[in-house]
Order: C-alpha cells, then structure tokens, then sequence
C-alpha cells in the first residue's frame, strides 16, 4: 500500500499501472484462461476486494491466485507463505521482481492487487479500482452460472457516485487520520470520516445493500474498510470516536456480508493485524500485534433481511471455499 504524507497531510500514489486485460484485448492482454495470475495479500483491503470479486463470479478456475505474505519491507510484498519462500508459478520470492520485469527498475510503489501476466512475468496492472471492475464487465465469459451482477449497466452511475465518495472519505479516509503529519491534519481528517460514516448509516438505515437490492461493487469496496475498522483502524489510526460495533446501523451491515459466502471467509484477521502493526514502524514503533478485539460477535444474528433484498438477486451464492485458498483456521471469526 503506498503513501506519501506531506504538509501534514496523507495524499496517496495513485500513478498505477493501468494498462487493462479486455475482452478485445485493446492494451495488448486479452482475457484469456489460466494466462494471468492475481497477486494478493490477505491483509490489503485494496487486495480483499479482488479476492471477494473473484470468487463471487467464479473466476476461480480462470485466474489463478497468488498469497503473498502479511509483512513486508521498503523492497517488496514477498512470498513468504510459499514452499521456498517462492510463488509456484512465478518463481519469485519478491513481487518487485514482475514489476521490474515489466518496468526496469520500477520506482513507484510495489502495491497489490496486482495482476501478472505469466509466459512473460510481468505485471500487467496493480489499478485496484479498475480491476474489479474488468472483472465484472471483461470477463463476463467465465463468469459461474449464478454470478451475482456487481456492476449493473442500470445502476452504474449511483455505484460510481456512492463508491468514489466511500474510497475518498472512508477507504483512503482511515489512512488520512492515521498518517496524518500534523493535529491539524489530523483533526481534519477524523472529522470526514466520521461525517462519511454518519452518511452511511442514514443511507443503509433503510435499505440493506448501498445500490438498489442487491449486493453490487460498491458494498465490495466499503466492506473491506468496515471489516478492518475495529482490529486496526479504531486503535492503530486513532479513527476512535467510537467502534464499528458502536454504529448499530453499520454493524448489523457489515455482519451481514460478512455471514454472506464470498465476504468473510476471505477475511484473516491474524495476517490483517500482523501487516499493519508490524509494518507500520512509524506509527507503533514496537511492532507488538494487539491480541483483541474479541471477534465472536461478528457471527451474531444481524435482522437486516427485514429490510428486503437479495445478496445474489435471481443468482445464487459461491460454492465452498477451495483447496489452498482458504483462510487458516483460527484466524477469521468465532
């Protein structure tokens, strides 16, 4: 995850890599089975996002997937997790190498999601906000029968326009408080936050998904930021005006994806706090992962089927969890 914090203020790199994997294969990659492999680390929100997309739409057998490891230095995600220390099909133990491949001696950010092309190990993408949306509209071809529609033609729009609202308040808003240079900055920041949040829940008070009745991208993209916000954002962020469970609007929200199969059983906890405390050197400079909150009540009854809606609409949810990509037990809820 890459950041630069100036003037008191965090301002992220959003210089990716945007070169897109289409159907017409316009940029030079087109979709083609088992050609490319996702790059992901479970404790990355912008990363989780394309592990849910993925498996909601059955792209499992498509794209393969690769898990690099929760910590890292300034030089790169790693494959640590691997036999070797070395991903079985790229045959690297640093991600900057593909990026170096692509771009010789790459000097941005080494970020994930990022998406690799395999004959020749280069990276094609790492443009997170993009890729999940190729995936619903470019891939549509290997989608699994019952694919949930995350990005209706119908509702793009409003899902365009609530989901830059929820990355500029909410996704990039709990970096802008934790890495904030100055109070000021600082105070700023948690106040839009908080605002955002406020919106949200009046928003979702009523209705169960953001968009129209049924869970679309923009659920996708706040989902992952909720799920993070009491392990680590609440505390490590000092985004503390009060826990995720202390909105009971949101609360009951986000237990609802995440008891819905393609949200949380991608989420790991363990990796999720290992990254962001042991990483972040500046911010807790003693590394030591806090062993709360407790995690059993995200397994609790939420009633928001009250409100109506389909998770899938006139689909049907995602098979188990396969072989391999299955969170460690013990390290997701309950």
């Amino acid at each position: 995850m890459a950041y630069v914090a100036g003037g008191g203020e965090f301002n992220r790199d959003t210089n990716y890599i945007n070169t897109r994997i289409t159907a017409d294969g316009r940029d030079g990659y087109p979709v083609e089975p088992d050609r490319y492999r996702l790059i992901v680390a479970r404790a990355c929100p912008w990363a989780n996002r394309t592990i849910i997309v993925r498996r909601l739409l059955g792209l499992e057998d498509v794209l393969s997937i690769g898990f690099c490891g929760p910590t890292h230095d300034e030089r790169s995600w790693t494959f640590d997790l691997d036999p070797g220390s070395l991903d079985p099909l790229l045959k690297i133990h640093y991600l900057r190498d593909a990026y170096n491949k692509r771009i010789p001696d790459y000097q941005k950010g080494i970020t994930v999601p990022a998406i690799v092309d395999v004959p020749t190990g280069e990276v094609v993408t790492n443009d997170f906000a993009q890729m999940t949306l190729d995936f619903s509209t470019e891939w549509g071809k290997f989608h699994r029968e019952g694919a949930p529609q995350l990005y209706p033609e119908k509702l793009r729009d409003e899902i365009d326009e609530v989901a830059q609202r929820v990355y500029t308040e909410v996704n990039n808003g709990v970096y802008r408080c934790g890495f904030a240079g100055s109070q000021e900055a600082y105070d700023k920041a948690y106040d839009r936050l908080f605002t955002a949040l406020d919106w949200l829940s009046e928003r979702l008070a009523d209705q169960r998904y953001l968009v129209g009745d049924t869970i679309t991208e923009a659920d996708v993209r706040l989902f992952t930021t909720l799920a993070r916000f009491d392990p680590v954002y609440h505390g490590h962020f000092k985004c503390n005006r009060q826990k995720l469970s202390e909105f009971p609007v949101l609360w009951a929200y986000v237990r609802d994806l995440f008891q819905t199969p393609g949200f949380g059983d991608t989420i790991d906890f363990v990796q999720i706090k290992q990254h962001y405390y042991i990483v972040h050197k500046d911010i807790n400079p003693t590394q030591i992962v806090p062993k709360g909150p407790d995690l059993s009540n995200w397994l609790t009854p939420h009633r928001r089927e009250a409100l109506g809606g389909n998770p899938f609409g006139d689909g049907r949810p995602p098979g188990p969890t396969r072989e391999g990509e299955r969170v460690l037990a013990g390290h997701g809820a309950g």
